[in-house]
């Protein structure tokens, strides 16, 4: 399964590091190599994320994702993007922005592609910081939610949401405070950062509402009876639900690479080099989440999606912090990994007290065991 799973991104990496030795040498080679590892590291918990949303989709727009899907990741956020926001902030035409990153000018050097990019650097963080905040609000005030992993923290959140707009709230409040202490220019800022939040909510909320209509229009048995259900029995989503579904793991797939396109330039200021090298590592992220989907991962390891969904909330404050300080990108993917160790650890350990994980009790006809939170 692991090779079938991950064949395209095996076959990509082949591609990928041929093309950084004929483009740059040896040295092309092994950048391409380095920021794979940091796309990798950087986004290993967007795949966990990314998992527990492509489980309710349907076989048809989980091929999407990994068809269509990382031409928009690799094209459209590790080398388009770029160039678009260069082109925007400094009034460039797009042959002129294109011309400007092949001259690979240093990040010191004013008027460079890689300076005019970290210029624009505020406004990126801050629109990627505030979504990736909604998500992780959403889900820590969520007063549905049964399990609880950090239970002293996500229990008394998890009350505080009983206020639907507390997400919202805090969020905004939060952007406000950034915008105070942490910009140079208040108000692109509090915009770029407004962009996040209005940007979330549209994409979050016509996915909720089409996937809501579409679990009414088909009932559950005639889910279950044309094989539309995921790992955990719920009625797959197809149609608009599932383009919406498709739209934001988009979004969110663009809000997590803002931190592996800025760290990157760190290493180097080649964009050609640069696309590759994270491009072949989101091919890698896109494998790691269909390989949790179909093995049924996030089921058997409870708390696996809090450390991702606390990773989260890490990123969106290191984001929001970058406005005006420096963050060196290993202690970005360090405080992600050190999240996502510490809840697998945490799953391993409820796993071995209750008898193995879910989907091995269930094989040995064993009664369902509740959930318990971590200690």
């Amino acid at each position: 399964m692991v090779l079938k799973t991950f064949a395209w991104s095996f076959a990509i990496t082949a591609l990928g590091m041929v093309a950084g030795f004929a483009y740059g040498g040896v040295e092309g080679l092994l950048l391409v190599a380095i920021l794979i590892v940091l796309e990798i590291s950087l986004s290993f918990d967007n795949a966990v994320v990314n998992a527990k949303i492509i489980e309710r989709m349907s076989h048809f727009w989980q091929k999407m994702f990994l068809t269509i899907g990382i031409v928009i990741a690799v094209f459209g956020m590790r080398l388009v993007f770029p160039l678009l926001i260069v082109g925007v902030t400094a009034g460039l035409g797009p042959f002129e922005a294109i011309d400007l990153a092949l001259e690979k000018g240093d990040i010191e050097e004013e008027g460079s592609y890689a300076f005019l990019l970290d210029e624009a650097h505020p406004l990126v963080a801050a629109f990627g910081g505030m979504f990736l905040l909604l998500l992780f609000l959403n889900f820590i005030f969520d007063p549905e939610r049964e399990i609880h992993w950090l239970t002293w923290l996500e229990r008394p959140l998890a009350k505080a949401g009983a206020l639907d707009t507390a997400p919202v709230v805090v969020s905004l409040a939060a952007l406000a405070a950034a915008a105070e202490f942490l910009a140079e220019d208040r108000g692109e800022v509090l915009i770029a950062g407004v962009l996040g939040v209005i940007t979330y909510l549209a994409v979050d909320g016509l996915g909720q509402l089409f996937e809501t209509q579409g679990i009414e229009e088909h009932a559950e048995h005639a889910a279950e009876a044309s094989g539309r259900t995921g790992p955990s029995g719920v009625a797959l989503a197809t149609g608009k639900a599932g383009f919406f579904l498709f739209l934001y793991l988009e979004v969110l797939d663009a809000s997590f690479s803002f931190d592996g396109v800025l760290g990157a330039f760190a290493i180097t200021q080649d964009p050609i080099i640069i696309a590759l090298g994270l491009g072949v590592g989101a091919m890698y992220i896109r494998s790691f989440t269909i390989y949790l989907v179909r093995k049924g991962t996030l089921g058997d390891y409870i708390f696996l999606e809090h450390g991702a969904m606390w990773a989260i909330g890490a990123l969106s404050a290191i984001l929001l912090l970058t406005i005006k300080f420096h963050i060196d990108e290993l202690v970005t993917g360090g405080i992600g990994l050190a999240f996502i160790g510490a809840a697998l650890a945490s799953s391993l350990s409820h796993n071995k007290r209750h008898g193995g994980p879910a989907s091995k009790r269930d094989a040995a006809g064993a009664a369902p065991v509740e959930p318990a939170a971590a200690p």
